[in-house]
Parts: C-alpha cells; structure tokens; sequence
C-alpha cells in the first residue's frame, strides 16, 4: 500500500506534536519539515520519536554536504529516515547511505533544485536509498503554471522508488497512487486545513479506493 505522509511546516515542537497527535491515526510517516528542525533542532525528531514510536520518522534535514555526519546526528536523535539533497555530490549521498546502513535506517534523495529529475532519479537509487522524493518545494509550486501532474509523470518515467511532494491533496492523491508511488507527501493539504485529522483521513481512504 502506498503509505501517506505529513509533512509538518509548523515552527515549534509544541504544534508539530499536537497536529501529529491529531494526524497519527491516519499517516504512516511524520515529516519533520527543514524549517521546524531549524528553529528546534535535533530535540524535535526525539520528542517526535519518543511520543509516536510506531511512526517513521522523517528528518528532513536536506542536507547538502557531510552526509554520513548528518545522517547520523539525525538517526542519533531518532529519526528512522533522512533527506540528502539530490543535487549533491554523489560522495555526499553515499556517505549517509553508509550511515543509515550502520544505524539500520534509512536515505531518501529530494529532488528540489535538479534539472533533470528523471535521470538523477535513477542514479542515485542505485547508491542504495529508500526513494527518490520527487518534490517542488513552496517556490516551485508557487510559480505561474505549476502543476505536481509534471512529477507524476516524472515519476512514471523514472521506474525507480519514488514519493511525489508538492501539491498531493484530496484531488491529485488517485493520481499519485496510479503513477506507482510508494509515498504520497502531503503537507499544506492537512496542516492547512481546518480539521486535520479529517484531511489526514480522507486521503488515507482515498489511497485505499485507489488502490483496490
């Protein structure tokens, strides 16, 4: 089944461990967002670790040099999976991949900022990582003419593991789940919305319908 995960762009530890108390029920992964991890630290995935411990963990730490010791700092501090930006160094990625494998965790590569998504997509999965995020961060999505129909179809021609961040909401989910995702990402659709819980939960059942 293709799991569903929040991501949490909130800026406390505070919120983000409300709204995942919330959401829990409904996701499979909880997203720390790079904003959140900035302005908290590390004590945010422990504490997120700790109270949701039959949860994946996701520090997105978009970490852009140093892998293997961002990677660990993170799985030190509880996080089960780690973002190593896709438009790194190949010496970076490895570097966290040869720590995950040490702490039993695991890599994801984001794709923001990559011209060619499709192709580094492809190498990087065969460094060993769990999936390619295939992802337009806020600024992407909030240019003229943007739409996630063009990381869908990314990741339809990529043929390798792969999660679709940046405009997945109750309208595009069936869209992710036919493209053969392994992880719809969806961040604004259930934050933002005005019962979360009840955004979480439609577009858990909507994974499930599609999927049948």
């Amino acid at each position: 089944m293709v799991k569903l995960q929040v991501a949490i762009d909130l800026l406390t530890t505070e919120a983000a461990l409300e709204l995942a108390g919330k959401v829990a029920p409904y996701v499979d992964i909880i997203e720390l967002g790079t904003p959140l991890i900035k302005a908290e630290g590390l004590k945010v995935v422990t504490a997120m670790k700790e109270a949701f411990p039959d949860k994946l963990v996701f520090a997105d730490m978009k970490t852009a040099d140093t892998g293997s010791l961002e990677a660990e700092m993170a799985f030190k501090a509880g996080a089960d999976i780690v973002t190593v930006m896709g438009a790194v160094d190949d010496a970076t990625i490895k570097g966290a991949v040869e720590a995950a494998a040490k702490y039993g965790k695991k890599v994801v590569v984001d794709t923001i900022g990559v011209q060619d998504r499709v192709k580094r997509a492809q190498e990087v999965t065969a460094f060993g990582v769990y999936f390619v995020e295939l992802h337009a961060g806020l600024d992407e999505q909030a240019l003229p003419g943007y739409s996630v129909q063009t990381l869908i179809s990314e990741g339809k021609l990529a043929k390798v593991p792969f999660s679709i961040a940046g405009g997945v909401n109750i309208d595009t989910i069936k869209d992710v789940v036919a493209a053969g995702a392994q992880v719809a990402v969806a961040g604004g659709a259930i934050y933002g919305a005005k019962d979360p819980a009840a955004a979480a939960k439609a577009l858990k059942e909507a994974i499930i319908a599609a999927e049948v």
